[in-house]
């Protein structure tokens, strides 16, 4: 359970870089599309085994997948918003 805490903090602090990312001029092409269908994805998860598993999704996929998103930025974006 605490684990889950964890991930649900990460996510918490990389909202706010992810907003800055998608407003810095420098940002890459690939980003407004990933975001859209990571948001796509957090609307309606796709639940193909058992329902119960969309509650997995939600919890645990979503924050990796956003962490993973921002690791993906370039080094500049990072940079900047440290600033």
């Amino acid at each position: 359970m605490f684990r889950l805490f964890r991930l649900w903090k990460m996510a918490r602090t990389d909202l706010p870089v992810l907003w800055f990312a998608l407003q810095h001029p420098n940002r890459p092409l690939w980003l407004w599309p990933a975001v859209t269908l990571l948001g796509l994805y957090a609307l309606d998860p796709f639940n193909f085994a058992l329902p119960v598993l969309g509650f997995v999704d939600d919890l645990i996929l979503l924050p990796l997948a956003l962490h993973l998103l921002l690791k993906l930025l370039p080094a500049q974006i990072r940079a900047g918003l440290k600033r």
